[in-house]
């Protein structure tokens, strides 16, 4: 059994590959048992942010588009398009549950500004301290390649960091990280990682799905920089949110990423 069940501040990331079906529309049923879930562990004393991807793909879809954009401006139109919908849908399902939520878009600037950093804290800070939801993406319609995250995992990471996160979980479309490439029939998944190697990295390649834009690679990259705040990390497979749950109270599901600071 892990020894997690003492953590306090959560941060939760989950991809577009975990939110929407194959075509890109939002899968309706999986964001709402999400949302019950994380309502259900605030409820129990927790505090909990929020990260989800999403925006891009969902604009994608609203506006017809035939494949995901690859020019920047492409990219921000469908991002403020779909940003809308997301927040619009998840701001309605937490409401079920009684929760109040706060919407935070974020550019890189956040982590090498020291005033944007600390106005990010602050801000953090007072939305957990009211018991509000934060839900965080980046902020997409204005990041240019200077200010971009790059991908959610990363941004996620950064979170954990800025509010001091005991616990990082990354819900994605794989088990978590295996030996080898997963389609190989002798692959098994790493229950615990307790140091990131170059055999670590190297088993991490690859991409993710055409939906988002993070593979087990940038999980990796994300996990070395919760590292840094003392965060734990697990990566598990998003498809059941129920299974938080059960990762909260010690089960060996997805991996554990144990990793302490240099």
């Amino acid at each position: 059994m892990r020894d997690i069940k003492s953590v306090q501040k959560i941060v939760v990331k989950v991809g577009t590959s975990t939110l929407t079906f194959e075509q890109g529309n939002l899968n309706l049923k999986r964001i709402e048992e999400l949302v019950r879930v994380l309502s259900d562990i605030k409820n129990s004393g927790k505090q909990v942010v929020l990260v989800s991807s999403g925006a891009i793909g969902v604009g994608v879809s609203r506006l017809r588009l035939s494949e995901r954009p690859n020019d920047i401006k492409d990219k921000q139109a469908a991002a403020a398009v779909g940003q809308c919908q997301l927040m619009s849908i998840y701001d309605e399902f937490f409401r079920r549950y009684n929760q109040v939520v706060g919407q935070v878009l974020l550019t890189k600037d956040v982590i090498t500004n020291k005033i944007m950093h600390e106005n990010a804290v602050n801000t953090f800070d007072a939305l957990l301290n009211y018991g509000a939801i934060p839900i965080v993406n980046e902020n997409d319609t204005v990041s240019t390649y200077e200010i971009m995250f790059g991908d959610n995992d990363r941004l996620s990471a950064y979170v954990a960091n800025i509010v001091d996160a005991d616990l990082l979980i990354m819900l994605t479309d794989i088990d978590g990280l295996y030996d080898k490439n997963p389609s190989e029939i002798d692959a098994k998944l790493i229950s615990e990682v307790q140091e990131i190697t170059d055999e670590i990295r190297n088993n991490a390649g690859g991409v993710g799905s055409n939906r988002g834009t993070g593979g087990m690679a940038t999980k990796i990259a994300a996990v070395e920089i919760a590292c840094a705040s003392d965060t734990k990390t697990i990566v598990m497979d998003g498809s059941n949110p129920a299974a938080i749950y059960d990762v909260l109270e010690g089960a060996e599901i997805g991996t554990y990423f144990n990793v302490k600071r240099n």
